[in-house]
């Protein structure tokens, strides 16, 4: 099963408007386990593409030696048009293993599994004895890699060690240079300070000098040529630090430091506080005659944060249907729930976004009496923030900027009740912290369908609900 290791030569990977990354060199040694992280486009599909041969390098080859045997599974699966996302994705990893790769390549892999699949692969990973090579945004995943391969800013950084300790280098590296920095903005001061008092004393000393001159004691240029090295040996310290700290300040730029969101809402904390804003008694759901959830019993009040689990297929989406009233489910039992206006609802394909709205039109609408600086101001919030970002269509935006719209539109007015499925899937980093900031700040009820336990623990869930065998249980 082993394989000789594999090379990449000073690899470029470029598309029409960007170059995604270029001179990456690496040897791929058997028995790896290495993680590609980056944001959403940086290139992480097509440079797992690039070492299974499917996609050519714009520049740079790769070896494959003769004993390596390829396994692929991407992110976005053909075929199996019948089955879930969780089960093609089962399918064409049991097709691909049947093949006994020694060096497996995967692209987002849990992107659709519930957490019972999901543990199942983690712990198919642990006892996997080949290489393997995943492209992920899952902190589970990148904790149990031994190798990071960081695509940012047209490079892959290698970085040796997991996502935690990548974590803790990243930090100590930021907080050095930012206690230097601190240093030289102090020294920076007492130069000034320092300089300060010198031309006061040449003040004093050029008075003097010219009470001097006038009595004939000793010539002007004595007194001129003090203040003047004063100055440039001033001058020379200053260039110094200056330069230094300008250093600095590109080496901190390249730990690549988040942007943290601060949402405003328009709902304000202890609004309609103790209200019930959901009630079920003995629900049942389903579509047409044949119900898929029985004996629903579940309560919301306001601020309370809820979140529903359960394996792919066992109803969690359709009782989400049921409370946003859509029209295709069914449901009997005494339902009371909140004025639909009051109710929120995000998902992860942002389908409540009108794709030929600009970002600006997006909250425009939404908050009509709002003026220009207001609505420029609330994106801003949301980074976006240069007019180009602004007046793009929705339509053109990646993932990661619809849920930061999508975010922007909960914060311009905020619903009592949030609704979410799945909120983290297909996120890059940066953008799931983003979401995890507003939805821990966001001040009303949330109730939440996701696989994402990191995500529940982060934003204090209250309580959670599990559906097995087609019955909503605390």
């Amino acid at each position: 099963m082993l394989h000789k290791p594999l090379h990449l030569n000073n690899l470029c990977f470029s598309l029409p408007n960007k170059t995604c990354f270029e001179g990456f060199s690496s040897q791929i040694s058997p028995g790896s386990r290495i993680a590609l992280m980056g944001c959403n486009g940086s290139g992480k599909s097509s440079l797992l593409r690039i070492i299974q041969g499917q996609v050519e390098p714009t520049s740079g080859t790769v070896h494959r030696p003769e004993d390596v045997r390829l396994g692929f599974v991407p992110q976005i699966i053909q075929g199996f048009q019948d089955l879930s996302g969780s089960e093609r994705f089962q399918a064409t990893l049991t097709q691909v293993l049947s093949q006994d790769p020694n060096v497996l390549l995967l692209d987002e892999p849990t992107n659709h599994l519930d957490v019972h699949n999901r543990r199942s692969l983690l712990r198919m990973f642990h006892s996997y004895q080949c290489t393997l090579i995943i492209a992920s945004h899952d902190v589970d995943i990148l904790r149990f890699v031994d190798t990071l391969w960081h695509i940012d800013n047209g490079r892959v950084h290698v970085f040796s060690g997991n996502y935690d300790d990548y974590q803790r280098e990243m930090g100590v590296k930021r907080a050095s240079i930012e206690e230097e920095l601190s240093r030289l903005d102090r020294q920076k001061k007492e130069l000034h300070h320092a300089f300060m008092k010198e031309q006061q004393r040449a003040k004093k000393s050029q008075a003097r000098g010219q009470k001097s001159i006038r009595n004939r004691k000793w010539p002007t240029i004595v007194s001129n040529e003090k203040a003047k090295r004063a100055a440039e040996t001033s001058g020379r310290k200053k260039s110094t630090l200056t330069h230094r700290r300008n250093d600095l300040l590109d080496q901190l730029a390249t730990l690549r430091l988040p942007e943290i969101i601060m949402p405003k809402f328009s709902l304000k904390v202890g609004e309609a506080h103790g209200k019930t804003l959901l009630h079920i008694t003995e629900g049942t759901v389903g579509y047409g005659e044949h119900p898929i959830l029985t004996e629903i019993n579940l309560s919301v009040r306001s601020g309370e944060r809820i979140a529903i689990r359960g394996d792919n297929g066992s109803g969690k989406s359709t009782l989400i249907k049921a409370i946003l009233t859509q029209k295709e489910v069914t449901r009997t039992g005494t339902w009371t729930i909140s004025n639909r206006e009051e109710m929120g609802y995000l998902d992860q394909h942002y389908e409540t976004l009108q794709p030929n709205h600009t970002v600006f039109d997006a909250i425009h609408t939404l908050a009509p009496s709002w003026s220009h600086a207001e609505v420029r101001a609330h994106l801003n919030d949301f980074l976006f923030r240069k007019n180009e970002e602004v007046n793009a269509l929705v339509s053109t935006l990646s993932g990661g900027e619809k849920a930061r719209l999508s975010l922007a539109h909960i914060a311009a007015q905020t619903p009592r009740i949030l609704t979410l499925d799945e909120p983290t899937n297909n996120l890059d980093l940066d953008t799931r912290n983003h979401m995890v900031q507003v939805l821990r700040a966001y001040p009303g009820a949330l109730l939440i369908i996701s696989h994402d336990e990191d995500l529940l623990e982060s934003i204090q869930i209250d309580a959670v609900y599990t559906i097995m065998e087609g019955r909503l249980t605390p």
